[in-house]
């Protein structure tokens, strides 16, 4: 009895510290996400002196035609710019998944480029290809780059690779037993698209429709670099707000904003739930067979796309390095001096270096140990349900929304966090909050993996909840941490709509940069800032890649030999 006081006395100890760090989790989610989101609601339903005023704001809006008519461009945009991405996708994704053409690696590493720049960097090449000096302005037959054609090829250009792993995945999930008695009963190759093919892909097309859907609606890097006087959704939130102060008609576009990226969110997690009952443990995965032709078409298919892709970050790589595009194209490395120019040049760069340096170290650490808490803790079970429903928020909230959220509750002179506004802290709060729940996603899947037996072994031997994780949990799912952290590092590089409000003078970042340079006429500049961004996370990319492959040949050994 003597000895047992003590130990009981340790374990409740242990209780304690799973239970305040659960509450630590939600407070991060409710500090960084839920508060801002409500304080933004009520900002929507007052007038500039805070009264509170009703639907008001939102009936001013809809008899304002030109913003009405931001709702129908950025409606009709998105659609078309889903359905080209999604057939596009589509289509490479068969190839790589369904048939035998040749270079299908060198593909899929190429495809996955445009994941490195910032929605931007499409923008301004496309401008130079196709606009009023572009080397191919004849083939738009007269129409402008500026606008909704420009708009659609760069959202194309920049959501491709988003649709294609959906893709990619939904085609490599189908059952071959299904194909090899559609073969022993004669059935034609068409047909067996049509009956087995389509239907066991449906919901990840419809998956990969709402996911490019909400990308296109809610991007803003595009449209404010090509929009060009098309209004669309994402640019009358900066309008109102940057433009014109007007803070409430800034918070009404936001909510009008948030509503079909809330349905896409809600219809996507409903098809991903009825995509798992789909799968069967008996399925035996598809393997195609050589036929050539097929696979050449296929392969030429993919080819086009990825010469595409390369011609679009080679463009902006070339008119970075020539002296004035098109006409006088010596080469020059000028424009990455950005000497007295607007964007604050190197110092932007090396703030967006800190910035995901904070994000990917803070986010990694707090976003794993907070899925592990909802996954593999013990107890406390509707507050570990309530953070696992928190965390999957993030991903419905547009970044343009997330950031003018910020702007309403962290700038309150009563708010004791108040603090936090004009700093580099908020940037690394908006920025790990925005891309939480991809990572803990991410997280979710590596943890299930694991054998629940580790934490019931370690608790019957007595051994301290922390001591399991860093021994034992930490060390297997490093790959999937490794994963985590450079998502986080290339999208805090990349990102331009979460934090396009919360920056000042002396947190300027280099995605911000590229849009000021391109505001002050600076295009060249704009287009190195913005190459430099790519060949920064390309280089984190490969240093991933090749630390990835030590980890996988070395000190995770034993998951290749199982």
């Amino acid at each position: 009895m003597a000895r047992a006081l003590p130990l009981s006395g340790r374990l409740s100890g242990e209780s304690g510290l799973r239970l305040l760090m659960l509450l630590l989790a939600l407070a991060l989610l409710v500090i960084g996400l839920l508060l801002p989101l409500a304080t933004m609601l009520i900002k929507s339903v007052q007038d500039r002196s805070g009264d509170f005023v009703g639907l008001a704001n939102f009936a001013r809006y809809v008899q304002t035609p030109a913003l009405v008519g931001s709702i129908i461009n950025s409606v009709s945009i998105a659609l078309i710019s889903t359905l080209t991405v999604v057939s596009l996708a589509f289509l490479c994704a068969y190839g790589i998944t369904r048939t035998c053409m040749p270079g299908k690696r060198v593909f899929r590493m190429l495809s996955i480029l445009p994941l490195l720049a910032p929605s931007l960097l499409p923008a301004i090449s496309l401008v130079y290809l196709f606009g009023n000096q572009g080397w191919f302005k004849d083939v738009l037959l007269g129409e402008s780059i500026y606008g909704p054609i420009g708009i659609v090829m760069g959202m194309t250009f920049w959501i491709f690779p988003h649709a294609l792993m959906i893709m990619m995945t939904a085609l490599s999930n189908s059952d071959a037993r299904l194909y090899e008695a559609a073969d022993a009963l004669g059935t034609p190759k068409w047909r067996s698209f049509l009956t087995i093919t389509l239907p066991g892909a449906r919901y990840g097309i419809i998956s990969c429709a709402f996911v490019a859907f909400t990308l296109a609606i809610t991007d803003f890097g595009v449209p404010k670099i090509i929009g060009g006087q098309f209004s669309v959704l994402a640019t009358d939130v900066y309008r109102q707000v940057v433009g014109q102060q007007n803070f409430q008609m800034g918070a009404v576009v936001s909510v009008i904003l948030l509503l079909p990226a809330l349905l896409s969110f809600a219809v996507d997690r409903w098809i991903q739930r009825r995509q798992v009952a789909q799968l069967s443990a008996r399925a035996v995965p598809w393997q195609p067979t050589p036929s050539p032709l097929r696979d050449w078409i296929f392969a030429l298919l993919c080819y086009g796309v990825a010469a595409a892709i390369l011609a679009v970050i080679g463009t902006a790589i070339y008119a970075s390095l020539v002296q004035f595009w098109p006409y006088n194209l010596s080469l020059t490395l000028d424009h990455y001096a950005f000497k007295a120019l607007a964007g604050g040049g190197w110092d932007a760069w090396l703030n967006s270096l800190t910035l995901a340096f904070w994000v990917t170290l803070i986010g990694t650490l707090v976003i794993f140990f907070n899925a592990w808490l909802t996954e593999k803790s013990q107890g406390y079970r509707p507050l570990r349900q309530g953070l696992h429903f928190m965390a999957m928020m993030p991903m419905a909230v547009p970044g343009m929304v997330l950031g003018l959220s910020y702007i309403f509750y962290f700038n309150q002179a009563d708010n004791p966090l108040n603090w936090v506004y004009g700093t580099f802290a908020i940037l690394v709060l908006n920025t790990l909050v925005h891309f939480y729940t991809v990572c803990h996603l991410t997280s979710v899947t590596a943890l299930k993996q694991l054998d629940p037996e580790f934490e019931a072994v370690g608790a019957s031997l007595k051994v301290p909840f922390w001591k399991t994780f860093c021994r034992i949990t930490l060390p297997v799912s490093l790959p999937s941490v490794l994963d985590i952290s450079a998502y986080l590092f290339m999208n805090a590089m990349t990102t331009v709509s979460a934090v396009v409000f919360l920056y000042n003078s002396d947190t300027r970042l280099a995605s911000i940069a590229v849009m000021h340079l391109d505001e002050a006429g600076h295009f060249a500049s704009a287009a190195a800032m913005a190459v430099l961004i790519f060949f920064t996370c390309l280089g984190v990319k490969l240093l991933h890649a090749v630390v990835s492959h030590l980890l996988l040949t070395r000190a995770q050994r034993w998951r290749q030999a199982t």
